[in-house]
């Protein structure tokens, strides 16, 4: 083309960077382009060439890991109390949410929520009391991540708190989750006094002998069975459950009705679980540790096995290098707030319920989810934009969990440190926001993205394991 037909063909413009400079473009010229660029993410100068010159021994081990987190069978197997149950639980434990993180630098909620569960356990009878012993070095804080467990939110879980009991029936492996208290001013949301504690005792001593009884006559539950038929019903069992909990509601019912000799008892057990509608994320949490655990340790991988937060952290583990922890701060999540509060208001993102999108749900399978929108913010649309990008980052798609909305369509599964580092592209996590302050409880819920610092030392701790 010459110089003069250069300039009397149509101009046309391609962008690369912020989208925003094509939407002006747009306006003045004909339809411009926008190339999907990010800058590349700085790791160690000798990771890339290590990775790529394993990449087929990384690839048969992903293959590894992959089958054993989709051939995952977890099934809910009982209920019992922490202290019986749990791997290294005592009397002086309190297990929390995220990566390992000491008294003085946890964030308000989980402060908050040690401070509840000190006094439900009775070891102290003010929140100052409380605040004292929890700084006291007498008490042991661990994640629950170590010890078999996941816990929403704050995640704490004391000696005395039930526990459901979730068994990989193809590995024999068991992961553990306490029961959900319901929405508004509860523990997990750093929230504490005599209300949450009343709630607390109710569960201890009401809602779990009668759950206990109608599991023990029930036999096992096919968990991953009902997480498929929930993302079929609109779920995608993270900020949306309610299907999932219809199905385990149908699935206990007459069961409790068969056991409980007390029919107070049996309707008041029945109506806490109808009317919260969050109750099977505590069975979806478990499900995906379950099925996740037994890939921990599978040498050369490069599959995400663990993603988790304590409101301080985000915390990742990788299967190929074992019980290893790499953190990086946590953020706060854009979010659609409650009335009355604002971002200044959130704390950093928290909880262990990003097992769920470690394990291809939640916000990896939000357009299963469209009515999850509402609640997060954003439009149905967005959701379905999110589940396809996440397809970028992983290695498989479940053979279980489908999104009708794909023409059913295994959810993104198996997310892929190298894929996330080299594409520049982080996980994607539907969640609730806790206020930043002990005691106040939640205040909205939306989406947050994974930060990349963990990633990028996963990606280099790899190389270096392969090397």
């Amino acid at each position: 083309m010459s110089l003069n037909d250069l300039f009397q063909s149509p101009l046309r413009a391609v962008n690369v960077g912020i989208e925003t400079f094509k939407d002006t473009v747009d306006k003045f010229a004909p339809p411009s382009v926008q190339v999907d660029w990010r800058p590349p993410v700085p790791v160690a100068p000798d990771s890339e060439k290590i990775l790529a010159k394993r990449a087929a021994r990384i690839e048969k081990a992903n293959r590894k890991a992959l089958d054993i987190i989709q051939s995952g069978a977890p099934r809910l197997v009982g209920i019992d109390i922490a202290l019986n149950v749990v791997p290294g639980m005592t009397k002086d434990t309190i297990l929390h949410s995220g990566p390992p993180i000491t008294w003085d630098r946890m964030c308000g909620p989980m402060r908050g929520g040690i401070i509840g569960g000190l006094m439900y356990e009775g070891r102290a009878k003010t929140p100052e009391e409380a605040e004292k012993l929890a700084a006291s070095g007498k008490i042991k804080y661990s994640p629950c991540h170590e010890h078999g467990c996941v816990g929403p939110m704050a995640g704490i879980v004391t000696p005395s708190m039930p526990v459901m009991i979730v068994k990989n029936e193809k590995f024999g492996n068991l992961a553990f989750c306490t029961l959900n208290e319901g929405l508004g001013k509860v523990l997990r949301y750093g929230a504490y006094g005599e209300d949450v504690t009343a709630r607390l005792k109710w569960m201890e001593q009401t809602l779990y002998p009668v759950l206990k009884a109608a599991l023990a006559a029930s036999g096992p539950i096919d968990l991953k069975n009902m997480i498929a038929q929930a993302l079929h019903m609109g779920d995608e069992v993270h900020n949306r459950n309610r299907a999932g909990t219809s199905l385990f509601y149908r699935a206990i019912a007459p069961f409790v009705i068969q056991t409980c000799e007390n029919r107070e008892d049996a309707a008041a057990a029945l109506n806490f679980i109808n009317g919260n509608d969050h109750f099977f994320l505590n069975l979806s949490m478990p499900a995906c540790k379950a099925c996740l655990d037994p890939a921990i340790g599978v040498k050369g991988s490069s599959i995400v096995v663990t993603m988790c937060r304590n409101g301080t952290d985000f915390g990742i583990r990788l299967a190929g290098t074992g019980p290893a922890w790499f953190t990086a701060p946590a953020e706060v999540p854009d979010a659609l707030y409650f009335a009355g509060f604002t971002k200044a208001d959130a704390n950093p993102d928290i909880g262990d319920s990003a097992i769920t999108e470690t394990g291809g749900l939640g916000g990896f399978a939000i357009a299963a989810a469209p009515a999850i929108v509402q609640f997060v913010g954003g439009t149905a649309a967005d959701a379905l934009r999110y589940s396809l990008s996440m397809y970028e980052i992983t290695d498989d798609e479940s053979r279980m969990y489908q999104i009708p909305a794909l023409d059913f369509r295994g959810t993104p599964t198996g997310i892929d440190v190298r894929k996330v580092v080299e594409k520049n592209m982080v996980p994607v996590i539907d969640t609730g926001v806790a206020h930043k302050k002990a005691g106040i409880g939640q205040v909205g819920a939306g989406i947050v993205s994974a930060p990349m610092g963990p990633f990028q030392k996963a990606y280099d701790a790899l190389a270096q394991a392969l090397k």
